[in-house]
């Protein structure tokens, strides 16, 4: 019995140890930008981290809990550098992916918009398949995501993103669309249209 509290003991040690790292993320990313040199590399080495570390589910609840999802969407979506903006899209999809809860909250503040509009006009184009990645991860398998993907004329984003010059884009767009018509043959004719 000794050793199983021991044990619960060190599992809950090390999750705290994660939410502190977390923490620490969060203060680097809401320190002012630019005004600290080397501040692009500090943010986009704690947008790393957090990405790594919200992997295991619990801790993309507590980023959100911590208000690391809103700064995400708030400053890192539209940061000018690319090397921050992809983080922040890489971060929203490690989050979101398998987390009804954080997919929920993140449709309901309008990130889906945000990645389809990344997706479908930003000039870097690490930046838009990241992007894609995201709304992949919150339209799959999730019908409010759905809805919100065919509200905002998702599928015609998936169709330019096929038209595109950078092959992972074409790739990963005809994969999704894919996906969402094996998943939905009803929505046919939405795709057909565009």
């Amino acid at each position: 019995m000794e050793f199983l509290r021991g044990a619960l003991a060190e599992v809950c040690k090390g999750q705290m140890d994660e939410v502190e790292q977390m923490k620490r993320c969060l203060e680097v990313l809401c320190r002012d930008e630019c005004k600290e040199r080397g501040s692009k590399e500090e943010g986009e080495e704690a947008l790393e981290m957090l990405s790594e570390l919200c992997e295991n589910l619990d801790n993309a609840r507590d980023l959100m809990k911590l208000g690391g999802l809103d700064l995400c969407m708030s400053r890192c979506l539209c940061h000018s550098e690319a090397g921050i903006r992809w983080r922040a899209a890489q971060l929203i999809a490690s989050c979101a992916q398998n987390m009804p809860e954080v997919q929920f909250y993140l449709l309901n503040q309008g990130a889906l918009l945000t990645l389809l509009q990344l997706t479908d006009h930003d000039a870097n184009s690490t930046v838009r398949v990241k992007a894609l990645y995201a709304v992949s991860c919150l339209v799959r398998e999730q019908e409010a995501g759905l809805r919100d993907f065919l509200s905002h004329d998702g599928f015609s984003v998936l169709m330019r993103g096929m038209q595109s010059d950078n092959e992972k884009l074409r790739t990963k767009s005809a994969f999704l669309l894919l996906n969402l018509l094996t998943s939905h043959p009803e929505h046919k004719g939405s795709a057909d249209s565009t």
